[in-house]
């Protein structure tokens, strides 16, 4: 592991986006995040918890609540008045349409999933039916004087009930009508009554309502009588959001504070069928407001203003207790907002709304494993490039020289010529790009940056050539069979032959660019692809998958390697594969055919296909402890993986073509220290 000069960049200021709202689908096992900038994304919890699809913000519009329904189509609504439909395929919005009735600031579908409901500033609830290809206005219930701040249905009735300020209210679909109102206690502060924010609702199949408020309660109604039943207070400050299981059995209640609290409906008294609610866990796994909340069979998922998505399993629920039965933290994404331009010493950094050109920093000194070299020449920042419009970067990536530039938004692709001068440095748009007849969703430079790899919706892949100045489509290389799924991964041969692409449905295809024909397609996996690489030396394709697996396929054999076989039989340590993150980085040391270099979150290792794989008897990271050993007892013990965990959270590795290694970490520290200060609590001994 010493063999490596390290560049240790801490300067990508990055800052995650806070979580609005969330969406749990039982049918698909799939999480739908909505963030504070408008953007979409959708984690795949049966392979583990990875974050396979990505739509990206835009400055146009703003979410306020996400759901599922139909089968299993995505929707979500915002101030803006529009209820927006996703193309889970194309990333990107399928269509928008007006409910008219001003900021909407819930969307809910009824429990058979034909029917829309949202509730509107102007006091209005309205419905729409669910159709194959888009949605249809249907009513709009009684109007009120105030806005409508949540709402839900009952499981079982045509009945829908709303929480506001001071009210909850209950209506009945058939009709329109409203039929029950109930009153909030206004609290008393400082002599004067206060509004009772109504946060949150939900109905119970035995006809109970269940709300939380500004003034931090939980609270139990009786819907037919409009009386209240029992109540809870949950916090000194707002619970914000509540979400009960699909059994009844058990309910989640997100707070202002970062707190998360758990009720369950439990018997009172042993051998009798009386049963209550009580508060049973709290936990606080957040720093700042609990956004949202919901609740799976197995775990309760929440999300909140620090950016981070909590899955808490329980461990009542879990059949096995294997590493799926432990607390899940995803605070990073799954995929590169770094890239490098490995011979000029560049990295590019992605913002929501703008790139960074940095160049890395120098030093004339040398030393041993664990030294830290003083720096001769300070890291600098060379270019800031905003981006236009009111979309969000989508992705971006520079060329190995450093010499091009390139990003896309949802609907635009933008290339940039970068022309270095002594210490000064230009950038002239290149402003005829070639239309494409798909959005761009991935960018890749050729070696040669003669070419740029874009890959697009249906599986096709432009290619485009590149000159002086100038851009031009050259030809598209197209799928063997048609193909629902956008392009999810790219890479390339150092010597420009071979390209391959990879779907989030574990399908992999191969390109020979010179002949523009298709190759062959990798044996399809059962886990998808979470990065992969094309080895200089062998010309192997190189992939990791979400499930931890890593697989070598011959693409000159079309079949998988040996090595890559024996792993299949001999089976991959148990500690590897129970990691909670994805690979997400893979790269090859030129000097060494035999290492592979991959990274995720919070671990680097070098993968040594020359040693034998290690057993579950055998600690996988061991080379702390083979320090201490003999030359000969190291040889002996020593097995494929060489594992760091010095370097975290890391965002990004590579190797630069003089050998030095880049890794890019963002502490949490350096993150937290940017939100704003959360609420104060008074804690023991202060």
């Amino acid at each position: 592991m010493g063999e490596f000069k390290v560049h240790r960049v801490r300067f990508f200021d990055y800052v995650p986006v806070s979580v609005r709202c969330i969406s749990y689908s039982e049918r698909t096992e799939r999480l739908a995040v909505a963030r504070n900038n408008g953007s979409v994304e959708v984690y795949n919890f049966s392979a583990n918890y990875y974050q396979e699809k990505i739509i990206p913000g835009d400055d146009r519009r703003s979410t306020e609540s996400i759901c599922w329904a139909g089968e299993e189509r995505l929707f979500s609504a915002g101030l803006n008045g529009e209820i927006i439909e996703y193309d889970l395929e194309k990333l990107c919005v399928k269509y928008s349409l007006d409910a008219y009735g001003g900021p909407i600031w819930g969307i809910v579908p009824n429990p058979s999933g034909t029917q829309l409901a949202v509730c509107c500033d102007d006091g209005s609830v309205k419905l729409f039916s669910i159709t194959p290809e888009n949605i249809v206005f249907e009513k709009s219930l009684d109007r009120q004087k105030d806005r409508i701040l949540c709402l839900a249905w009952h499981p079982s009735r045509p009945q829908i009930v709303t929480g506001s300020v001071n009210a909850i209210r209950a209506f009945n679909v058939s009709s329109g009508h409203l039929f029950q109102t109930l009153k909030m206690d206004r609290p008393l502060i400082s002599g004067k009554k206060r509004d009772c924010i109504v946060w949150s609702v939900a109905v119970l199949s035995c006809g109970e309502i269940v709300s939380t408020d500004s003034t931090g309660k939980l609270r139990f109604w009786e819907l037919e009588r409009g009386t209240l039943i029992r109540s809870f207070n949950v916090t000194n400050s707002d619970a914000l959001c509540l979400a009960v299981s699909k059994e009844e059995d058990s309910l989640v209640v997100g707070t202002a504070e970062g707190t998360i609290l758990q009720f369950q409906h439990l018997d009172v008294q042993a051998g009798k069928e009386t049963k209550e609610w009580f508060r049973t866990r709290p936990f606080r796994y957040h720093t700042h407001d609990v956004k949202s909340v919901a609740h799976s069979s197995t775990a309760l998922i929440s999300g909140g203003f620090d950016g981070q998505i909590i899955c808490r399993p329980l461990m009542e629920k879990m059949e096995t207790k294997t590493y799926e039965a432990v607390l899940r933290k995803i605070m990073f994404p799954h995929r590169h907002l770094v890239s490098c331009a490995q011979a000029s010493r560049l990295l590019l950094f992605q913002f929501p709304k703008h790139l960074e050109l940095w160049r890395l920093g120098q030093t004339n000194e040398s030393g041993v494993d664990g030294d830290v070299l003083n720096v001769s020449q300070d890291p600098e920042l060379l270019l800031k490039l905003k981006s236009k419009g009111s979309e969000c970067i989508r992705c971006s990536t520079i060329s190995r020289c450093g010499s091009w530039v390139s990003y896309t938004t949802s609907s635009r692709l933008f290339l940039y010529r970068l022309h270095y001068e002594n210490q000064n440095i230009s950038i002239s748009r290149v402003p005829k790009m070639p239309p494409l007849q798909t959005a761009a969703l991935q960018l890749l430079f050729s070696w040669d940056a003669k070419q740029l790899y874009v890959g697009s919706q249906g599986g096709l892949v432009y290619v485009l050539e590149l000159s002086d100045g100038a851009c031009q489509h050259s030809y598209t290389l197209e799928p063997p069979s048609a193909s629902p799924h956008s392009v999810h991964l790219l890479t390339a041969s150092s010597d420009g032959s071979l390209l391959a692409a990879a779907f989030v449905d574990s399908h992999i295809d191969i390109y020979n660019v010179k002949t523009q024909k298709y190759v062959c397609s990798v044996p399809q996996y059962s886990s998808p692809p979470t990065a992969m690489s094309i080895c200089p030396s062998t010309e192997n394709l190189v992939i990791a998958h979400a499930d931890q697996q890593i697989l070598e396929f011959n693409i000159a054999e079309k079949q998988y390697t040996h090595w890559s076989r024996k792993v299949l039989q001999h089976g991959l340590h148990r500690d590897w594969l129970e990691r909670d993150t994805p690979i997400t980085g893979i790269t090859f040391n030129p000097s060494k055919p035999e290492h592979i270099l991959m990274h995720d979150n919070y671990m680097f290792c070098v993968l040594d296909k020359s040693l034998p794989l290690p057993n579950d008897k055998t600690s996988l990271t061991n080379q702390r402890s083979l320090k201490s050993l003999s030359e000969k007892m190291r040889r002996s013990c020593a097995h494929a993986f060489k594992i760091t965990r010095e370097y975290k959270p890391l965002l990004f590795m590579d190797l630069l073509d003089d050998g030095e290694l880049v890794m890019v970490e963002r502490p949490l520290v350096d993150i937290l220290s940017q939100l704003p200060p959360p609420i104060k609590l008074k804690k023991f001994g202060t």
